[in-house]
């Protein structure tokens, strides 16, 4: 009964309100998120906006602003927890970074619609988008620039293993297609593999590249007839 005394219309409108703020602006950085085919995507986002926005709404109606100040406390640590989830380790890369951090501005945007702070949730989303799209080309060119330093940490090599007999040719589409993808080769040596095959290695100019192309690049060249393997792998140096 306490649950019918306490209703309050005026009070489950500005909750409703608060929640569908937060189900459409975390929906907007999750649409981005997917459509990159990342780990957390839209529901994910969605979820995590929401959460955040009926804890803190729920806080302010049961203690005010001091309620939803310790609640959003909780939320901003407690939210590094299921962005640890979607951090991966690959060799010397490490990849999730990103998408974690998203997670992160996605629970902020959801406490302050549940805080009834409409506006700057808008605006924060309006942000956590330019982040993820503004600024994605700006990284992309500084990262490909070559790093010519000694000193570097990490060395990108991708490897094609051939026939003896089709490697000058199998060279020249490897170096193609890094070219056609932003990623020229510093180098390339060719090793013996075996009695009649050859192991192509290509040492990348850059030191930060993107994952997903690389492994788009490699399962390209994988598919050609000419070509037994292709894989690519970071190379730590001390």
């Amino acid at each position: 009964m306490q649950a019918i005394a306490r209703f309050d219309p005026a009070t489950f409108l500005d909750t409703l309100v608060s929640l569908v703020a937060a189900f459409i602006l975390g929906g907007l950085i999750g649409l981005e998120r997917q459509y990159r085919q990342r780990t957390a995507g839209l529901r994910t986002n969605v979820l995590v906006a929401l959460g955040a926005a009926i804890f803190v709404d729920m806080a302010v109606l049961l203690d005010g602003a001091t309620g939803a100040v310790r609640v959003v406390a909780y939320v901003v640590s407690g939210i590094g927890f299921l962005g640890a989830g979607v951090i991966m380790r690959e060799g010397a890369n490490v990849r999730g970074l990103n998408t974690a951090a998203t997670l992160w501005a996605s629970a902020a945007v959801g406490a302050c619609a549940g805080a009834d702070l409409i506006a700057e949730a808008v605006l924060g989303t309006v942000f956590v988008l330019a982040a993820n799209t503004l600024l994605r080309p700006i990284v992309n060119s500084i990262n490909r620039q070559p790093l010519d330093v000694i000193s570097a940490e990490v060395t990108n090599k991708v490897y094609v293993i051939c026939h003896r007999h089709h490697q000058r040719f199998v060279r020249a589409m490897l170096e193609g297609e890094l070219e056609r993808s932003n990623y020229p080769a510093q180098d390339v040596d060719v090793h013996g593999f075996g009695e009649d095959d050859v192991e192509i290695e290509a040492t990348l100019a850059v030191t930060s590249v993107d994952g997903d192309e690389l492994d788009a690049l490699v399962a390209r060249l994988g598919t050609t007839p000419l070509v037994i393997q292709a894989f690519w792998s970071p190379i730590t140096t001390d």
